[in-house]
């Protein structure tokens, strides 16, 4: 059992047996503060002059000079400064420079760096910056942002955090960075919640985990005395939704991240499946089965009051998405015989289909920005991760493999995770971050095997 969708068919699967019986694509991108063009959406302008270039297929990042910071603790300095070079080399759209090259030796952030030597080496971009330690349990870092061909600083900040989650420090500048030189909101400062697999393939453990998003600061949350599935951030951050398979009846429970209290949603009688917070965090739209099918249902947190969005019949109607704005909802349905797309309005009227192309869609997922329904695609043997617009028009795949599924989208919208299975005795799922160019794929690192990812809001 791979994913909720395989568990969500299988069990229903079973119970029809029962009673039957009685790249790669890159579309013109041209990065950071000019005019750039992903998927036909304009990035925002800007007036420092930097350019990332589109040469033969390929994209040429920013290069980006980051020394480290300065202060009394020079292994923080470069740790910090180690942070925010791997956030933006894992974008794919900045290459840091190579600190053995750096001609000056910053001592000083508040003075006008040498700019003749950082273009001899040729950076676009540098950062410099300070960390100190505010007191015994907190400490500060600043940085100023300076665009090397005019000279021109383009943003300086401070931040301060406990000294133990130092880390952060690094991601909320990279975040900065990000923001300022492409027009994009960032998604460095934020977590990713997945399921954490260990043991022998037949006999795998499956607990809850979360991690910032470059796999550090690893945290588990269940103990594995339980099979749990399909975590799924809340709107706020601080809850998740999941689904867990404790005695052998699924239920879906919310866990408070800080606390880790968890409470049932509710008592069904059947099988529940697939759970998501609405964009309000009010809601929670999931699966129920119901005889030999299955149907979408919402559930209201505070009154804790169901009601049906799809109809019951044999068909299996699961994997509920909203869109940002709440006002529709995507899913997955074999209604017309095999698994397809459909998206309908909040209510559960005008529900219609949306997938066009040949193959089986499945665990679809509405894009932060609303202009992209992410999905798997089963097709010739192959799993695809793609993504299309709502209305079904300009399907692209991002990424094949094996066994690809369960993408969920960066809170900008502009990067994907997702898990991919590998084949063997010894094989198991890792996660894998793919841009909507489908041009910077990417492993993300974590200590065993690991499923279901779900990208969590910004944190700051």
């Amino acid at each position: 059992m791979t994913s909720a969708r395989c568990a969500d068919r299988a069990a229903i699967a079973s119970q029809r047996r029962s009673s039957a019986m009685g790249r790669f694509m890159v579309l013109g991108l041209t990065v950071l503060v000019g005019l750039a063009l992903v998927g036909g959406s304009a990035w925002a302008q800007d007036e420092g002059g930097l350019r990332g270039t589109q040469r033969q297929a390929t994209i040429a990042p920013i290069p980006i000079a980051i020394p480290a910071f300065l202060g009394a603790d020079n292994q923080l300095g470069s740790d910090l400064a180690g942070v925010i070079a791997g956030d933006l080399n894992s974008s794919g759209l900045f290459q840091t420079l190579a600190p053995a090259s750096y001609l000056e030796q910053v001592s000083e952030i508040n003075q006008a760096p040498r700019f003749p030597d950082w273009r001899a080496i040729r950076a676009d971009a540098l950062v410099v910056g300070r960390v100190v330690e505010a007191s015994e349990q907190r400490i500060t870092a600043e940085f100023r942002l300076w665009d090397v061909s005019t000279g021109r600083q383009l943003a300086g900040q401070r931040f301060s955090t406990s000294g133990q989650n130092w880390r952060r420090l690094g991601h909320i500048i990279a975040d900065q960075i990000y923001q300022k030189l492409t027009g994009e909101t960032g998604y460095f400062d934020t977590r990713v919640v997945f399921i954490d697999e260990t043991g022998p393939k037949q006999q795998r453990v499956k607990r809850l985990a979360i991690m910032d998003q470059d796999g550090h600061n690893v945290r588990r949350l269940s103990s594995g005395n339980e099979l749990v599935l399909t975590p799924r951030f809340s709107p706020s951050g601080q809850e998740i939704a999941f689904m867990s398979y404790g005695g052998g009846n699924p239920r879906v429970y919310l866990m408070n991240l800080q606390s880790g209290q968890r409470q049932s949603v509710g008592d069904f009688p059947n099988m529940t499946f697939a759970p998501r917070f609405s964009p309000d965090g009010q809601r929670i739209i999931m699966s129920l089965q119901e005889g030999g099918g299955s149907s979408i249902f919402e559930m209201d947190l505070r009154t804790r009051q169901n009601r049906r969005l799809t109809p019951a019949s044999d068909a299996i109607d699961t994997g509920p998405s909203y869109s940002p704005n709440g006002d529709r909802i995507v899913f997955e349905s074999d209604r017309e015989g095999n698994q397809q797309l459909y998206v309908m309005n909040a209510d559960g009227s005008g529900a219609h289909r949306v997938s066009l192309g040949s193959g089986r869609y499945s665990t679809p997922v509405w894009s932060p920005r609303g202009d992209y329904i992410a999905f798997t695609k089963q097709l010739m043997g192959r799993f695809l991760i793609g993504v299309m617009h709502p209305d079904g028009s300009g399907e692209r795949i991002l990424s094949e493999g094996f066994h690809n599924e369960g993408p969920t989208w960066a809170p900008n919208g502009r990067v994907l995770m997702f898990f991919r299975e590998s084949q063997g005795q010894n094989g198991g799922p890792r996660l894998i971050s793919v841009d909507i160019t489908g041009y910077n794929e990417r492993i993300v690192q974590t200590p065993s095997f690991a499923s279901d990812p779900a990208w969590s809001p910004l944190l700051n």
